[in-house]
């Protein structure tokens, strides 16, 4: 291998390294993007959880629920 070999090669290298450094931090980038969305869905399905949890326990749903099944 020449000297102009091992300078083309080392070019390619960095210009690699840099392309992937950069490939990682959009990766990143829309992985957090992603986290924060699914998180805002996440307590929106805690809330209406919360919600059906109040009026299954709640004692008409459960005296209707008795009248149904008579």
């Amino acid at each position: 291998m020449g000297p102009f070999s091992v300078a083309a090669l080392a070019i390619i290298g960095v210009f690699t390294i840099a392309a992937l450094k950069e490939y990682n931090k959009h990766k990143g980038r829309v992985e957090l993007d992603e986290l924060v969305s699914v998180k805002a869905e996440l307590e929106k399905l805690r809330e209406r959880v919360a919600t059906l949890e109040q009026l299954v326990t709640d004692k008409s749903y459960q005296l209707k629920d008795e009248i149904d099944k008579l």
